[in-house]
């Protein structure tokens, strides 16, 4: 059976491609946990961004760089 214990949110930083915790926990020594990436209000408008710009691909609204460059230099 697995137990689940509940404990408040920790904070880690990237360091070198790892995580580091900012304070001590007291998990016991090689306990595995989930982490889930919080993004801020910047973050998120990014990937809603992203989102929208990988429909307009899907639904053929995006034109390629290299015809956009060709069509700017035939404008000169």
């Amino acid at each position: 059976m697995i137990s689940c214990v509940s404990m408040g949110a920790l904070k880690a930083v990237v360091k070198n491609g790892r995580l580091v915790l900012d304070e001590p926990t007291d998990l016991p020594e090689g306990a595995e946990v989930e982490v889930a990436v919080v993004l801020d209000e910047d973050d998120a408008e990014l990937l809603a961004e992203l989102d929208a710009s990988a429909d307009d691909e899907e639904a053929g609204h995006l034109v390629d760089m290299t015809t956009v460059i060709a069509r700017l230099g035939s404008t000169t």
